[in-house]
């Protein structure tokens, strides 16, 4: 069987629908349709249920489930093993969004080198839909997000809460009821988006958004101007006094979470999950709480 057909019929499983499924696959949705029929041939069965509302798998679908996913996992598990430099015994993808890499995954990576020198480590940055899907079929063993879906075959636990300010380069220390002049709403998430709402109900957009805190921190500190970020990432600019942090803004949170295959006989080396939490442990927020979910 086409390993390709295994995976769209995967991504259209973790997408909800031909549509969206495409837009993830940069292809077009007769290609999906098309790879969806021919795999539905082959197997001689019919997979998804099509509606007004998207798909859902038939009885048979949800059988083929299971090992369409073990199929495209091991093929993504032979070419990250067979690409394993020989000092290496085993190797490790992990992806995350890129505030969750910065002073967290970072240092777990230095961790690794001192814990686990015979394993590699692949690391990818990106959204919690690639990372989701990246896991589902099998391409990333670890993820860090913040807004992570539940799928039966996958883990979800619970780190940290990420704690938010409003931090500023300006001198005047105050918030009224629109963020000031200057202000860059960084794209933290769902939940994030919900919280911003009560606070800001009539704020209707910023100049500059950026889908990365990184990009929008970078932007305020040779721009000026002001934004939500990640106490544990900002305070070494408020040590040197490039910005500052709003004490009467409202502080906003975001539980940070690691995900990894639910099954017993994963490949992923304890340790390698033992040392994310407690880092994670360590460079939380003051107040922030470590948890399992």
């Amino acid at each position: 069987m086409d390993t390709e057909l295994a995976r769209t019929f995967m991504m259209v499983v973790s997408a909800g629908n031909f549509i969206s499924a495409a837009e993830r696959l940069h292809v077009t949705q007769s290609t999906v349709s098309a790879r969806i029929r021919l795999l539905e041939e082959q197997l001689g069965c019919s997979l998804f249920i099509r509606n007004k509302a998207g798909t859902t798998l038939t009885a048979s679908g949800k059988q083929f489930q299971k090992h369409a996913a073990t199929l495209v996992r091991t093929v993504e598990r032979a070419r990250q093993d067979v690409g394993i430099p020989r000092r290496f015994r085993a190797s490790l993808t992990v992806g995350a969004r890129v505030g969750l890499w910065d002073r967290l995954l970072v240092d777990w990576l230095a961790w690794m080198a001192d814990r686990l020198p015979d394993t590699s480590v692949r690391a990818e940055i990106g959204f919690e839909d690639d990372l989701m899907f990246g896991l589902v079929e099998g391409r990333i063993d670890i993820a860090v997000m913040y807004a992570p879906q539940s799928r039966p075959s996958l883990k979800v636990e619970r780190l940290f809460d990420e704690q938010l300010v409003y931090a500023t380069t300006s001198r005047e220390l105050k918030l009224g009821p629109l963020p000031e002049d200057g202000y860059v709403f960084v794209d933290w998430g769902p939940d994030f988006y919900t919280q911003h709402s009560i606070i800001f109900p009539e704020f209707t957009g910023a100049r500059v958004t950026a889908s990365v805190g990184w990009l929008g921190l970078q932007h305020i500190l040779h721009s000026g101007g002001a934004g939500y970020f990640p106490m544990r990432s900002i305070r070494p600019y408020i040590e040197s006094g490039q910005i500052r942090v709003v004490p009467d803004a409202p502080q906003l949170h975001l539980p940070a979470y690691m995900v990894y295959p639910a099954a017993i006989e994963s490949d992923i080396p304890e340790p390698a999950l033992d040392g994310i939490r407690r880092i994670a442990v360590s460079m939380a927020s003051p107040g922030a709480i470590a948890a399992s979910a």
